[in-house]
């Protein structure tokens, strides 16, 4: 199994080591995309969504989900995040309706946060659907991709 960094000598599943990598300033930004119809988007404009106000409710599970991305993915080690900002931007064109969401996550050590902006960004998305799903159930959650990413031995990643 040599090569396989999440493998041991068995074959077996394993967390990385990574005690010997150098501690700098890590950065990742994230972003997905919810479709939504004309109603839900006027009641997320207005606030009058009945469940409440759907993009607080959905920057805080996006947060949340960031601070909880090792207990999600198996091979992720805990990390202690020193900031999360998710930010949202409507695109409105005709009869489309696209929320665009966006998660930058920091922390200062050994390894990145990849995992954590796409995993915020993910449950973002979920939490709006879930929150927005009795008026319609045809949202659609967009493509989810990393836009960039600073720090660590591999070097810096732009989109």
């Amino acid at each position: 199994m040599g090569g396989f960094t999440h493998f041991n000598e068995q074959g077996r599943a394993r967390m990385v080591d990574i005690s010997d990598k150098h501690e700098t300033a890590r950065i990742a930004v994230a972003e997905t995309s919810i479709f939504v119809n004309k109603e839900i988007y006027e009641n997320i404009q207005n606030g009058t969504m009945a469940k409440g106000d759907v993009l607080s409710v959905a920057q805080v599970a996006g947060i949340m989900a960031a601070k909880n991305t090792s207990q999600l993915i198996p091979m992720c080690h805990p990390l202690a995040l020193t900031g999360v900002d998710i930010r949202f931007d409507w695109h409105v064109k005709a009869d489309t309706y696209q929320l665009k969401i966006k998660a930058s996550v920091k922390t200062k050590g050994n390894t990145g946060v990849e995992m954590e902006a796409l995993t915020s960004v993910s449950a973002t998305a979920l939490t709006i659907y879930d929150m927005c799903k009795a008026v319609d159930k045809g949202m659609v959650i967009g493509e989810t991709y990393l836009v960039e990413k600073n720090g660590g031995k591999n070097g810096d990643y732009k989109r």
